[in-house]
């Protein structure tokens, strides 16, 4: 439980910005993007590990707005921009995916991160969605297209035993140290990849979980 004081800073928080926080004043897409998936992976370890699985989180380019910012994860100081905070927890998906793997190699486990693409779903209605002009109309792809890319590392025997990357189009991308280096909607952020930074966001969200 939060003390006193951490929980009367979390309600002044979230009386500023109510739609930006969780009951335990965590940023609330961080906390659905990134936290939620890790205390189900972290809790489902044992079952993993016997099943040799294979973990595939589901990120997005959209990582490359912004990396994990460790000194105001939860926009205590900056500006809230919803897209910046989307960005952050889209590159927590692929800092997982590099610290589970090697945590958990031993076990047999392997995670990696897929980008689907742009594709038209009922998601989409949260969003400028189709024919707001964001998306170039030729990269956009059917569910189905979309759905490959997580089936890949998923399933394809040449991935056996190969965790901790990023996938997009069915290919393992290129990693990038600026935005525009690889063509739109590819490519994946340097800072994404890092095992400094995958082990300090690992360390971090037990540190968060445990105090809920």
């Amino acid at each position: 439980m939060a003390r006193p004081a951490a929980r009367a800073d979390q309600q002044r928080r979230r009386d500023g910005h109510p739609e930006q926080y969780t009951e335990q004043g965590w940023e609330w897409q961080f906390a659905t993007n990134h936290l939620g998936h890790f205390a189900l992976a972290t809790g489902l370890h044992d079952a993993l590990k016997a099943e040799g699985a294979r973990i595939v989180v589901v990120s997005s380019t959209g990582h490359m707005l912004s990396p994990v910012i460790f000194d105001d994860v939860n926009f205590a100081f900056r500006r809230y921009d919803p897209w910046l905070a989307y960005g952050q927890s889209k590159t927590a998906n692929v800092l997982f995916a590099v610290e589970a793997s090697r945590r958990w190699a031993q076990d047999g486990i392997t995670a990696n991160a897929a980008m689907p693409g742009a594709i038209y779903t009922n998601v989409q209605r949260h969003t400028a969605g189709q024919g707001s002009g964001t998306v170039d109309p030729a990269l956009i792809k059917t569910t189905g297209q979309g759905a490959a890319t997580s089936v890949l590392p998923a399933t394809s025997p040449l991935l056996e035993g190969i965790g901790g990357r990023y996938f997009n189009d069915c290919n393992e991308a290129p990693t990038v140290d600026r935005r525009g280096e690889a063509p739109p909607l590819h490519g994946v952020a340097r800072y994404a990849l890092d095992p400094d930074n995958a082990a300090r966001l690992w360390s971090y969200s037990e540190t968060l979980l445990a105090k809920a």
